[in-house]
């Protein structure tokens, strides 16, 4: 009995830390979204800022052509 329970506490803990960890990677994938949007609009709105931030108009385009998911 003992041991049954120990192998479905284990395997509850795997769950929750893939559940966490598919949360976590969720968030990240909607940062990125967000930011690649946010850069996409200052480059067409406002592109001075672009050069203000530091980056040069080929990483900006670099950044804008990658998915969510690319880092």
């Amino acid at each position: 009995m003992n041991h049954t329970f120990k192998a479905r506490h284990a395997a509850i803990a795997r769950w929750h830390c893939s559940v966490t960890n598919l949360r976590d990677i969720i968030a990240t994938w909607r940062e990125r979204s967000r930011f690649r949007g946010d850069l996409e609009q200052i480059s067409r709105d406002n592109s001075y800022l672009i050069d203000d931030i530091g980056l040069t108009k080929r990483q900006v385009e670099a950044e804008l052509a990658k998915s969510f998911w690319q880092v």
